[in-house]
């Protein structure tokens, strides 16, 4: 009886494992490059772990910039399953991003004390490409741009965000041109305070069809207005848990700052108008 090999028990091709220079995989991700980034100024062993964890929180934020300006010019084209898809994307890199507290937020006192020279002037406020998702929500104030003088092309590029529409900008112009009676916003580089008005488009919207696809821009919204919430308690709660009531790095006001920031919603009226529908 002859055995003939069965075609699926045949081993699997092998990786190719010899390239000339780099591999394509280091050449697409720059991994070297990352990995290279991690430049420790004490001998604790927990200053990595908050350097890797702060430098991955960047990389989120970039990721989150790049969704919701996606998301501003498809609104602004009437582009909304264009739009959804990226809010609904960033959804998932919000929950990433927040989970990046994880390493850090179990700090006590004498941890972070181990480190926190290291920092020097150095705070998370100065992040430019924070900065940026801030002024994407709305949250605009030209003082955050002082930080950044002394970095021309960083300066630049926030100076041309804090004059562009945000995305709830782009989202209240939508609303405008679907016949809701929304006021003109003159200097779009102001903070985004909210408005009775806009509050009773929201109100409309949500009191009617609930498959219409405004309520689902509005529940894309507050889904994305709820994570930001959740992002600044954790941050909150992970600076009181490493440093108390004590002044924040870099001259900041610590948790009082962020206890501010933390009882304030992006998009306003998508959480005031509930209280009416």
């Amino acid at each position: 009886m002859s055995h003939h090999p069965d075609v699926s028990q045949a081993a699997p091709e092998a990786p190719h494992l010899d390239f000339e220079g780099t591999t394509p995989y280091e050449d697409y991700v720059q991994a070297d490059v990352l990995t290279h980034l991690q430049q420790p100024r004490s001998d604790d062993p927990g200053e990595m772990v908050f350097l890797v964890t702060t430098q991955v929180m960047e990389l989120w934020f970039t990721v989150i910039v790049h969704e919701w300006e996606t998301a501003s010019r498809a609104l602004a084209a009437d582009d909304l399953p264009t739009a959804m898809a990226a809010l609904k994307r960033s959804t998932y890199e919000l929950q990433s991003l927040n989970a990046s507290w994880e390493p850090i937020a179990h700090l006590t006192p004498a941890q972070f004390n181990a480190y926190r020279a290291a920092l020097g002037e150095g705070s998370g406020f100065q992040s430019a490409m924070y900065r940026r998702m801030e002024f994407l929500l709305g949250e605009k104030s030209s003082s955050m741009l002082v930080p950044h003088r002394g970095s021309p092309r960083v300066h630049a590029e926030l100076e041309k965000a804090l004059h562009e529409p945000s995305l709830y900008d782009e989202v209240l112009r939508l609303l405008a041109r679907r016949g809701h009676a929304i006021p003109a916003r003159d200097d779009l580089s102001q903070r985004y305070e909210g408005d009775p008005a806009v509050e009773r488009a929201w109100q409309q919207i949500y009191s009617g069809d609930q498959d219409a696809d405004l309520v689902r821009l509005g529940e894309a919204l507050t889904e994305v207005a709820e994570l930001v919430w959740r992002w600044r308690n954790d941050h909150l709660v992970a600076t009181r848990r490493a440093m108390g009531a004590k002044t924040g790095t870099g001259g900041s006001a610590g948790v009082a700052w962020l206890e501010k920031r933390a009882t304030k919603n992006v998009f306003p009226e998508l959480w005031t108008a509930r209280s009416h529908v």
